[in-house]
């Protein structure tokens, strides 16, 4: 344990941040100091910044900026300005990690430009039975039609392998929507990221880390459609027919920063994005929030605690970031795409990449590539706990003239927990990696998935 006159050292050299240079704070218990978890490489990539491939806690303190919250358990995280780019703290950004389920950001990103909304598709039995022992659904049955908006809904909402495995066979397969999917990644800057699995199930050699993911939700969130999907607590999805008639039940975000749940309230000014959990990843999960005009993204990976604690350590570094907003230099800068940088070095390569994030990251009103709607926006919801009424999402007018979206999403109050149509909450869940509640892929009960095989 530091001595007192060391702790006061630390304190000192995090204060006069501007005047010392980069803080870097000594890596946490999350990091292995504790003997019993793994440790970050001692060098990571330097896609965005030189002190992003430093291990542990980065954050250039001003006068004025406050502390970063205490306690912090996760083995990665960084917080970021959606707007401009900048990074205003991270913590081992770069390293390579299970991601679970925030990887359906990418395949959100990959595939949502290729179906209309509108279009309909039979799920069949073979498209159902690639689905993963132990993955979390939404419900789909054999022979039964959906629409693609029905089919992403699944996705965002239940975190649904099976809605997964039907898109990825209307792309053509598995093969095919990996790659295609390697191809985005690579596109974004996302030199960190292996696919092996489209919806994120664990698979060897599968990694991301804090700061692709978030590249992959900037991404997404200049996609109206994938705003839509992201910021939806609740929706009604097809069921079986009953008497000639097709009934719907209600399903629920699985983003408990956006629903509440029995131990976490609805954060002020979420608007998503995606949450995972497996036995690899623990708990996963990237958000969105604005408020006051400012448009933050938080990536929080594999956190120690139990039960909603990623949502819990979300909050916090929301509520920092917004509180640090003009007093933190930044200590690094989210990179845009490689076709919109017009100084990129060599295409393809962490140099490349790094050329891109030093400059075209800084002038982000320029970097982000238009979107389906003309150019999309990243949009905030606020949602205030306790309220019920349509409320719309809130928009801004930025330098990209992103347009505004007219989409009106429902509020929810804070503990709600639904418990219809096999999608109950689970109240009792000890963070053991089966959080979400279950379906199975042919009947739409709730299935009862070993814990150490669930994923959201």
């Amino acid at each position: 344990m530091p001595s007192i006159n060391t702790k006061k050292a630390l304190a000192l050299a995090a204060g006069l941040g501007l005047l010392l240079g980069p803080a870097a704070f000594p890596a946490s218990a999350a990091d292995g100091d504790d003997g019993k978890q793994p440790k970050p490489p001692a060098v990571m990539s330097d896609v965005g910044g030189e002190q992003l491939a430093r291990p542990g806690t980065q954050v250039n303190s001003g006068p004025g900026a406050p502390e970063l919250p205490k306690k912090l358990t996760a083995r990665s995280w960084i917080v970021s300005d959606a707007e401009s780019g900048d990074i205003l703290a991270a913590h081992n950004a770069h390293w390579k990690l299970a991601p679970a389920s925030t990887l359906k950001m990418l395949f959100a990103d990959t595939l949502l430009p290729k179906f209309k909304k509108t279009q309909e598709h039979k799920a069949t039995r073979a498209e159902l039975a690639r689905v993963q022992p132990g993955s979390s659904m939404v419900g789909i049955k054999e022979g039964l039609t959906y629409t693609v908006h029905d089919l992403w809904l699944g996705v965002f909402l239940k975190s649904g392998n099976d809605a997964v495995h039907v898109l990825t066979e209307m792309n053509g397969g598995k093969a095919k929507t990996v790659a295609d999917m390697q191809a985005k990644a690579e596109e974004l800057g996302a030199a960190d990221t292996v696919v092996k699995e489209p919806d994120g199930y664990d698979a060897k050699g599968q990694t991301s880390s804090a700061y692709d993911l978030t590249l992959f939700a900037r991404e997404g969130m200049k996609d109206e459609d994938f705003r839509e999907y992201a910021s939806t607590p609740t929706a009604k999805f097809p069921g079986e027919k009953k008497k000639g008639k097709r009934k719907t039940f209600e399903i629920q975000n699985t983003n408990r920063l956006l629903t509440g749940d029995y131990d976490i309230d609805v954060y002020k000014g979420i608007a998503g994005i995606k949450n995972g959990n497996t036995t690899e990843a623990g708990s996963t999960f990237t958000g969105v929030a604005e408020r006051d005009g400012k448009v933050l993204l938080v990536t929080m990976m594999n956190p120690k605690g139990g039960h909603n604690e990623v949502y819990r350590e979300t909050a916090k570094l929301f509520d920092w970031g917004f509180k640090a907003t003009g007093t933190v230099q930044p200590v690094g800068k989210l990179v845009p795409p490689k076709s919109s940088r017009e100084d990129a070095k060599a295409p393809g390569t962490a140099e490349g990449n790094q050329a891109g994030g030093a400059k075209g990251a800084s002038d982000s009103e320029d970097s982000g590539k238009a979107g389906r709607d003309g150019g999309g926006m990243v949009t905030a919801l606020s949602i205030t706990a306790g309220s019920l009424a349509v409320i719309a999402l809130l928009a801004m007018l930025v330098k990209r003239k992103w347009p505004r979206a007219d989409i009106a999403r429902r509020g929810r109050p804070a503990g709600a927990i639904e418990q219809q149509a096999g999608h109950e909450g689970e109240p009792e869940d000890k963070g053991d990696g089966n959080a979400e509640g279950s379906v199975d892929a042919l009947g739409g009960d709730r299935g009862e998935i070993p814990a150490e095989k669930k994923l959201e």
